[in-house]
């Protein structure tokens, strides 16, 4: 077995190999990397689905449970050990640890944003649509992005740098020519809600809600959902890996005005978003927007 110095040696010569070649092998590796503790952690939450042993309150809709901090303990674990001087910012712990030397904040250096598990109203109750969220975000643009779904084994990943994959393989968004046939994972909430949720719905086959932003975002890229839609109550930790994989899928990511998605000024759980085909992406903006 590798002694501590040994494997830190050999860490140390990969960074160094992989910075050699450029951002584009930096990013290659990170990806890896948050691929591969994504994967770690989806076996811990499979390992205790159904198992679920307390389920706190967060606020009147949403639980945490004991599996979330467990799943945040090993990732950030993880981090810490591969990436010692990057930031982090994590759902559960509330962690905002600075980039060494800088203040607390994603707008300057490299910064993990990580969400444990996503779903966990749902993962609570037994319905098997939850996922695993990690990003890394860089100057204030998430860079790298992987959304781990552990219950059906599947993978979605993307760096700035690459088109989005779901278990290695390509993906792309929608290509439905008309709006009506769409199947789009909408929620939509604040002024006029219910007569702008009409409107969408009209225009479009059928809405749902999974409970999974991140998840539900994710499936953009491969086309599952035709659009992701939801006006408010997101998080930087919902958005930052699925918003940049249904990007680089094909889709066309913006806020609830058409500007830039990821915004870091934004505070929590006050984030909206709207992915789409190139196309319906105008329309279906008017529509949700009122």
């Amino acid at each position: 077995m590798a002694t501590d110095a040994e494997t830190a040696s050999t860490a140390s010569s990969a960074s160094t190999a992989a910075g050699s070649q450029g951002p584009r092998a930096d990013l290659a590796s990170d990806l890896r990397f948050a691929s591969d503790v994504a994967a770690t952690a989806g076996e811990l939450l499979i390992a205790r689905y159904e198992r679920v042993e307390r389920v706190d309150h967060k606020s009147a809709r949403d639980v945490v449970t004991e599996v979330d901090h467990l799943s945040e303990e090993l990732i950030l674990g993880e981090i810490r050990r591969r990436y010692p001087d990057d930031a982090i910012l994590a759902e559960e712990s509330g962690e905002h640890h600075a980039v060494k030397g800088e203040e607390a904040t994603i707008a300057r250096g490299r910064t993990w944003v990580v969400d444990p598990l996503d779903g966990t109203v749902n993962y609570a109750n037994g319905i098997p649509f939850f996922c695993v969220s990690i990003a890394l975000v860089i100057d204030g643009r998430p860079a790298v992005g992987v959304v781990l779904d552990p219950s059906r084994g599947e993978c979605f990943a993307a760096s700035r740098d690459t088109a989005a994959t779901r278990n290695g393989e390509r993906v792309e968004v929608s290509d439905k020519e008309k709006l009506s046939d769409f199947v789009v994972s909408l929620a939509l909430g604040g002024r006029a809600a219910p007569s702008r949720t009409r409107a969408v719905r009209k225009a479009i086959r059928i809405s749902r809600s999974m409970g999974s932003a991140a998840l539900g975002l994710a499936y953009v890229a491969n086309g599952r959902f035709d659009a992701f839609v939801q006006s408010a109550g997101l998080s930087a930790w919902d958005i930052a890996a699925a918003g940049l994989i249904a990007e680089r899928g094909g889709a066309t990511v913006t806020d609830m005005s058409g500007a830039t998605w990821f915004d870091v000024t934004r505070p929590t759980r006050t984030i909206g978003i709207l992915a789409a085909p190139p196309q319906h992406h105008p329309e279906l903006l008017r529509l949700a927007a009122g």
